[in-house]
């Protein structure tokens, strides 16, 4: 540069070197960290480390080389690449976070539109300081994010005035994209020198996603409908529940600690099933979902189709097929869904063909709130029963009911109340057991208990409808949607979940062991017996010929 003096970052640079090169450093650093974090499992919290990032080192030769043949990026661009960068920050924090919450990946595409659910969701149930402390940071972290990557591509942008900088930066720069090309090729690189997973390519996924969409392949790639024949020979005349038992999952029977714990629960379950004259055989299946989006695991056992992803349902929604409920309907049975979460429209069960749906609305429940839903399952059971199936005569009647109560965080859990009738009087509760309930706040650090103690209610309601029609006949399907979120399980948890066929009827019974691989008790086996969807025609084999219609 000769003689030419050079105002701004050289010039600074010329008297106090040392301090504009710890500045370089720590921009690089930030800007590396903020790209190659991982999760503090099974919290919100990040852990930094030690890895590189390769869109850092794409940033720091782009701006090395703007810099020699563009004179150097102005301020707009370097704005927009701050912001830029922050929309690398988020998709990296929702990548590691989200599959340490839930045991799976985000997709953005669709998973997007229930974030003011889960919102609405987490404002009832936490803490009112936590409230706080999560408004405050969705508005105030992105402008302090925002701030301190400006700050960091300035000054990275501003080094490259100096030739021994920029060269420097480009060596780094251009060291790093070598290196991260050549150690998945198989190349001898230092084990200390790893790298994270870049951001930019779970974005590119999401657009394929859309392109994907948008082309009709997905609708090609759901493949023919799965033909449902069944008579029903096996369980003719007798009412049907197939009931969906939120976040009821093999970890609850893998785990030693909890299934320990639940070892009185089940005694209780057993006893309850045996003294009705009833017996049960039980297996585990694969579900197609973890952690939530329980609907995916909901139309794959319907209508017999895999579905992992809401692109799959809204594609398969939008066909007409047979599902379970419309082999019901032909045999002359009243379909009836149950869905107390459900606190909008619900276009979908047209898909399904069912004859009545029981909505939050329409269950009309004006006792004491329970979490978000307020309703909760026994009173959903309960006047379901009272509507539908406690009169007679009547057609028999296939019940499809998704419980609520024991979805994330699982408190506060309503008491259970063994006199059903009372269950449905506005006041259902002795105030004891209520204020007992409401005292109990979701440990987002363990809740483990409170996983236990939610399915400690949805057995005993489950147990209770048993003997409160302990004189009819009835078929009762009970299978989680899917395991509970990572934060319970454990990082590397299975899909698998409980499936447990419960009735008198013991030719039903008798196929599932002989012919499936179910055995008899309540305690289902590993390995798992199916996929969820593939349970469809299990079940279809178990409950009659299938030369029927």
């Amino acid at each position: 540069m000769g003689t030419e003096q050079t105002p701004g970052w050289l010039g600074a640079m010329d008297r106090m070197p040392a301090a504009r090169w710890v500045g370089l450093v720590a921009a690089l650093v930030l800007l590396n960290v903020s790209l190659t974090f991982t999760n503090i499992w099974p919290t919100l919290g990040i852990r930094l480390n030690a890895d590189l990032s390769v869109e850092t080192a794409l940033c720091v030769l782009g701006l090395v080389l703007v810099r020699r043949w563009r004179g150097g990026p102005s301020r707009v661009a370097l704005r927009w690449l701050a912001g830029l960068w922050i929309l690398l920050v988020v998709g990296r924090y929702a990548e590691v976070t989200v599959p340490s919450l839930y045991g799976r990946d985000i997709n953005l595409y669709w998973d997007v539109r229930h974030m003011p659910n889960v919102g609405a969701m987490f404002a009832f149930v936490a803490d009112p300081w936590l409230k706080v402390a999560v408004v405050a940071g969705v508005v105030l972290v992105p402008v302090l994010f925002y701030v301190i990557a400006r700050w960091a591509l300035g000054s990275v942008a501003e080094a490259t005035h100096d030739p021994r900088a920029r060269r420097a930066l480009g060596l780094v720069a251009a060291g790093v994209l070598l290196l991260s090309i050549a150690q998945p090729l198989g190349a001898r690189v230092p084990e200390a020198i790893r790298f994270a997973d870049p951001v930019a390519p779970a974005y590119a996924r999401e657009l394929g996603e859309l392109a994907y969409e948008m082309s009709g392949a997905g609708v090609r790639d759901l493949g023919p409908p799965p033909v449902m024949r069944s008579d029903l020979s096996r369980v003719g005349g007798a009412d049907v529940f197939l009931i969906f038992l939120e976040s009821y999952g093999a970890v609850s029977w893998d785990r030693a600690e909890f299934a320990g714990a639940l070892v009185a629960t089940r005694a209780r379950f057993e006893a309850d099933i045996g003294e009705t004259g009833r017996a049960v055989a039980s297996a585990f299946v694969e579900s197609t979902t973890f952690g939530g989006e329980s609907w995916l695991a909901h139309i794959s056992l319907l209508s017999g189709t895999e579905v992992r992803d809401q692109g799959t349902n809204v594609r398969l929604m939008a066909q007409e097929r047979d599902t379970l409920v419309t082999v019901f309907g032909r045999h002359g049975y009243r379909t009836i869904a149950i869905m107390p979460g459900l606190l909008v429209g619900w276009p979908e069960g047209a898909y399904y063909g069912f004859d009545e749906i029981y909505n939050h609305a329409r269950l009309d429940y004006h006792g004491p709130s329970f979490g978000w839903w307020d309703v909760n399952d026994q009173f959903a059971l309960a006047r379901v029963d009272a509507l539908e199936i406690a009169s007679q005569p009547r057609p028999p009647a296939f019940v499809f009911f998704t419980t609520i109560t024991t979805h994330a965080p699982f408190v506060p859990t309503p008491p259970y109340q063994p006199d059903w009738a009372r269950v449905l009087t506005s006041t259902p509760y002795d105030a004891e057991a209520l204020d007992r309930a409401w005292s109990a706040w979701p440990d987002w650090m363990n809740l483990g208990p409170s996983y236990l103690e939610a399915l400690d209610y949805a057995f005993a309601t489950v147990g209770g409808y048993l003997r409160l029609r302990a004189d009819r006949d009835l078929v009762m399907i009970l299978v989680g949607d899917h395991q509970p979120p990572a934060l319970v399980t454990g990082a590397g948890a299975s899909w698998d979940v409980p499936v447990h066929v419960i009735a008198t009827r013991g030719a039903l019974l008798d196929r599932l062991v002989r012919d499936h691989r179910f055995v008899k008790g309540l305690e289902p086996r590993h390995p798992v017996v199916a996929r969820m969807d593939t349970l469809l025609p299990i079940l279809l084999d178990a409950f009659g010929d299938r030369g029927g219609p």
